[in-house]
């Protein structure tokens, strides 16, 4: 049987998918606004108990088309063994499209190209990938461990090698005093990035982390109202500039975001500034703060 170390987590658009956890925790498990992982230590999952797993799974579910590896940066693992792992896959579920998992910049910096291009050519075809905030300032006060320009440089790396990306930002992060700076920056990492999916996240602080945060932020943190978040969203969508004419799918429908937003940029630049400006006008259409969570 399926077995899981909880809480489990995986990406919204992975709700179909078949979730196997390779890998228990996050590697890091360090950045001072994220409580996912903080209950667990890391730790890899034998290949015993992954290739019964697959069996098993194989078994009750033949039909899989999409399998999603947790927990927090799966491709922290060996390449050899994240190879092995997508050839079983691969080789149990005939009708297997496509395998994803949660990384870090630094795994992405850790493998090399060809070690990338391997896992590509083996099937592992979409990464999901925390950017949180384009500012280094920001970063640092949020303890997340990479910097812009190590996190463009994974980034593009996994690019050249033929993965898509999936990025996420987190709105709010800076608080109001680097809330210009933080959309400026994200802005201008993510046109680079030009990844095919790109989310905005709003900053909801659990209790188990909101200390540490505070503490590490190292000055007094001010949170952002909605109408704020709005104007975040509002300075990051009208500076995105793709490299090359490219298009990314860009989503702020997150559960933790005050109103779900569709977008395709550069293309509906227009279109999402004006739904922007209407929803601060009309602060009542935004979702109650008690139905977000993140």
């Amino acid at each position: 049987m399926l077995t899981y170390i909880e809480p489990l987590y995986r990406p919204p658009s992975e709700a179909d998918s078949l979730i196997l956890q390779v890998t228990i925790g996050c590697s890091y498990n360090r950045c001072s606004f994220c409580s996912m992982y903080r209950s667990k230590r890391y730790e890899e999952r034998s290949w015993d108990e992954i290739k019964a797993e697959i069996d098993y799974a194989s078994q009750e579910y033949p039909n899989t088309r999409r399998v999603f590896l947790a927990d927090g940066d799966a491709l922290n693992i060996k390449t050899e063994y994240m190879l092995s792992i997508l050839d079983y896959l691969y080789r149990s579920f005939p009708k297997l499209e496509r395998v994803s998992c949660y990384a870090m910049p630094k795994n992405l910096l850790q493998k090399s190209r060809e070690e990338l291009v391997a896992l590509k050519d083996a099937g592992l075809k979409l990464l999901y990938i925390g950017i949180e905030s384009g500012s280094d300032t920001v970063l640092r006060k949020v303890t997340k461990g990479a910097t812009s320009k190590g996190i463009v440089e994974g980034c593009l790396k996994a690019k050249s090698a033929g993965i898509q990306l999936s990025c996420m930002l987190i709105l709010g992060l800076g608080g109001r005093r680097y809330s210009k700076e933080h959309a400026l920056e994200s802005a201008r990492v993510s046109s680079i990035i030009a990844p095919e999916y790109l989310a905005a996240l709003t900053l909801l602080l659990d209790d188990v982390v909101r200390d540490e945060f505070m503490s590490k932020f190292g000055e007094p943190f001010e949170p952002l109202s909605d109408i704020e978040i709005l104007d975040e969203l509002k300075m990051l969508v009208e500076h995105i500039e793709p490299i090359d004419d490219k298009k990314i799918i860009f989503r702020a429908n997150h559960a933790s975001n005050p109103y779900p937003i569709k977008a395709v940029l550069p293309d509906d630049r227009a279109r999402t500034m004006a739904l922007i400006d209407e929803l601060k006008a009309r602060p009542d259409r935004l979702k109650a703060s008690y139905l977000r969570r993140f």
